[in-house]
C-alpha cells in the first residue's frame, strides 16, 4: 500500500504558490509531483521556485500525467466546476478551492460528476474547518458549553482595489461574497449544524469594478436562531467570529487566516468569568491536505462531503437574490 498521495496542482495561482503548496510539502502523506499553467514558462518558474519535479504547459497535460493521483484546483471561480469535472474524468481525486462553483446549479454539475466516479474522492477546500480552534469551538457548542446556541456573528474584510485582481472581476466570480463571505456562511451552518430557512441581505456594488464590496446579511435558522455577518473588500483588514448562547459566549480572534508566526486565541465567557484558550501554531492547509490524502489512502469518506459545498452555494445564491429583491428570500433545498 502506498503511504503518500501524489498531487498535481492545476494552476500557478498565488494561493497555490504562497500557501497551499508550501503547506502540502510539510504533510506526512503528500507528495507534490507536478504543477501546470497555460504557459510552460510559468509552470517551470513555479516548479523551480517550489522544487517540484515536473512542470506542464497545459492543464490537459497534467491531467494526463500518470504519476498524478490527486489534483488541487485553485483556478478562478468560474473554472472550478469544469476543470474539476475534467480531473475526475481523467481518474484523479479532486480538492477544489472554495467556493465550489458560480452558483448552486453549477456546483450540482460537479456533484453529478462525482457520483459518476464513486471510486474517486471529491472535496471543497474550506481549510479553516481543520484548525484545532474550530474543532474545539464546534465541540464546545455541541456540548452546550454556552447553553443553547442562539446567534452567530462573524466579520471578514480586507482592502483591494486592483482591477486586474480576479477578486475584482465579476465575470469570473469575483466580489466579497464569493471570496470571503462564503466563509461566514459556512461557519454559521457548521456551528448550528443545520441549514438556514431564509436570508435577507444588503449588498453594495463598486460602481466601477462591478463587484460587491460590502455585504451584510441575516440568516434565519428557525426557532429564533440567527446568524449575522458582514464582509468587505474595501475596508480595514479584520476578522472575528462569535457564538452566543443562552449561558455564554465563544469568540475566535483570528478565525480564518490563522497566523503562521504565532498562536491563535479564543475566549469562553460565562457568568463565572472569561477563560482564554491558546492554540499552538499549525498550518491548516497542511492539516487539510493530510485529511484528504488519508481519505484517499484508506478509502474513507472525505471529511467535508461535497453536498456541504452545494448547500453553502444555495445560501450564497439566496443572499444575491435578496440583495436584488430587497427582502427575505427562502433558501432552496
Amino acid at each position: 500500500m502506498p503511504d503518500r498521495v501524489r498531487w498535481g496542482i492545476l494552476s500557478t495561482a498565488r494561493i497555490a504558490r504562497d500557501k497551499v503548496i508550501p503547506a502540502m510539502l510539510k504533510a506526512s502523506n503528500v507528495e507534490v509531483v507536478a504543477i501546470a499553467s497555460r504557459r510552460l514558462e510559468s509552470a517551470q518558474d513555479a516548479a523551480s521556485e517550489l522544487r517540484l519535479p515536473r512542470a506542464h504547459g497545459s492543464y490537459e497535460a497534467l491531467l494526463e500525467d500518470p504519476e498524478v493521483d490527486a489534483v488541487y484546483v485553485p483556478l478562478p471561480n468560474h473554472l472550478h466546476v469544469d476543470w474539476s469535472i475534467r480531473a475526475l474524468e481523467a481518474g484523479k481525486h479532486v480538492l477544489c478551492e472554495k467556493p465550489l462553483g458560480m452558483d448552486a446549479d453549477d456546483a450540482e454539475r460537479l456533484v453529478a460528476a462525482g457520483e459518476a466516479h464513486p471510486e474517486l474522492k471529491l472535496m471543497e477546500g474550506f481549510m479553516y474547518r481543520f484548525h484545532p480552534q474550530w474543532i474545539d469551538m464546534k465541540r464546545l457548542v455541541d456540548e452546550s458549553a454556552i447553553g443553547q446556541l442562539q446567534q452567530v456573528h462573524s466579520h471578514f474584510s480586507y482592502f483591494k482595489l486592483d482591477p486586474d485582481n480576479i477578486r475584482n472581476q465579476p465575470e469570473v466570480g469575483g466580489g466579497g461574497l464569493m471570496d470571503i463571505g462564503c466563509y461566514d456562511v459556512s461557519l454559521a451552518r457548521y456551528l448550528f449544524g443545520r441549514e438556514p430557512l431564509r436570508v435577507v441581505a444588503s449588498v453594495d456594488l463598486d460602481p466601477e469594478l462591478g463587484v460587491d464590496r460590502l455585504v451584510s446579511a441575516l440568516l434565519d435558522f428557525g426557532a429564533g436562531r440567527t446568524a449575522t455577518f458582514s464582509c468587505g473588500t474595501q475596508m480595514l483588514r479584520h476578522q472575528r467570529a462569535q457564538a452566543f448562547g443562552s449561558e455564554g459566549l465563544l469568540e475566535l480572534e483570528i478565525p480564518f487566516n490563522a497566523p503562521q508566526d504565532g498562536p491563535c486565541r479564543s475566549w469562553h465567557e460565562t457568568d463565572e468569568g472569561t477563560f482564554e484558550r491558546v492554540y499552538d501554531r499549525v498550518d491548516q492547509y497542511t492539516l487539510q491536505a493530510e485529511a484528504f490524502s488519508r481519505a484517499v489512502l484508506e478509502d474513507e469518506p472525505v471529511p467535508l462531503p461535497i453536498a456541504d459545498g452545494v448547500a453553502n452555494m444555495r445560501v450564497l445564491d439566496a443572499i444575491k437574490t435578496s440583495s436584488r429583491e430587497s427582502g427575505w428570500v427562502a433558501v432552496s433545498s
